[in-house]
């Protein structure tokens, strides 16, 4: 059993290698998996990388060939590429979780559509084809811009990666399903178009809601505390605080001081840059957002 073991880890640590000649900063997650393989807060010695304080994936994800030769030493660990640090910006074609219907539309699909309604074509780039049979799309990031992760902004299974997240690399495997590229090998910039969906709205140019109002600070405030909140939580604590965050943040949703996907894509980056899993955050803060609306929406109308 030795040398199968040793195969799969020399492949790793070569497909770690890759990725770190280009410049992108990897981590390892644990073997057949998503997860990072590094510790918790809550486990963390406070020595080593960690002795002025924890550092989580994003902040220990690295270039450097020595550290990376010294992890993957350990086992064969899949690769996690920390895109933020990266200069990348990774758009995620997820496939449907259920399989009750072969006619529901995958992210690739979608994604297509909003190219269409856009005018422009599909973008040709760097592409990886997952283990579950979706695709990621790398682009180089804009500098002068610090884009975060979405979930389903552009579109339905269609989320993205930038700081606060980050993907398996090609060569890592799932269940025995690879992570392989595919098609074009050129790394693009992201589109025009693309960028300008995704950057957030200055607050000083934020379009008025769908009730007439615009932002008020304290709404602002309340934003910005929640999702610190659900960035800093304690390990064992996180999916709590998210949904209590989600919760807290529905109110302003159906009294239309806030949209659902400003406060989607806040707190799925938060609860992502966290350590909490993607569809974890997403199940979360559906489940938080439907309450807290419904229930507010119901006290107004009784109000009323």
């Amino acid at each position: 059993m030795t040398q199968p073991t040793d195969k799969q880890r020399a492949s790793l640590l070569a497909a770690a290698l890759t990725a770190a000649e280009r410049g992108w900063h990897v981590f390892p997650l644990r073997s057949g998996t998503k997860l990072p393989a590094l510790h918790g807060e809550r486990t963390c010695s406070g020595t080593g990388p960690c002795e002025n304080g924890h550092r989580k994936w994003e902040q220990r994800a690295t270039t450097d060939p020595d550290r990376i030769r010294a992890a993957w030493a350990h086992a064969p660990f899949n690769v996690g590429i920390a895109t933020g640090p990266s200069g990348l910006l990774v758009v995620d074609l997820d496939v449907p979780k259920d399989n009750s219907s072969t006619d529901a539309p995958d992210g690739a699909a979608t994604f297509k559509a909003l190219c269409e309604r856009t005018g422009q074509p599909v973008p040709r780039t760097r592409t990886v084809r997952t283990a579950s049979g979706g695709h990621h799309l790398y682009f180089t990031a804009p500098a002068a811009v610090r884009l975060h992760n979405t979930a389903g902004t552009l579109a339905p299974l269609v989320d993205t990666r930038a700081w606060g997240g980050y993907v398996v690399a090609a060569g890592s495997t799932i269940d025995g399903a690879p992570y392989e590229a595919v098609g074009p090998a050129l790394l693009r910039p992201l589109p025009d178009w693309l960028k300008a969906l995704l950057v957030p709205p200055h607050p000083a140019n934020r379009p008025a809601t769908a009730t007439g109002r615009r932002h008020r600070p304290y709404v602002d405030a309340a934003l910005a505390k929640e999702t610190a909140a659900v960035t800093t939580a304690r390990e064992g604590r996180r999916n709590a605080t998210l949904l209590r965050a989600g919760r807290a943040l529905g109110r302003f949703v159906a009294s239309g001081d806030l949209t659902r996907t400003e406060v989607e894509t806040a707190l799925q980056g938060a609860g992502e840059s966290a350590g909490l899993p993607m569809a974890e955050c997403r199940a979360t803060l559906r489940s938080a957002l439907d309450w807290s609306i419904t229930h507010n929406q119901t006290s107004t109308r009784e109000a009323a």
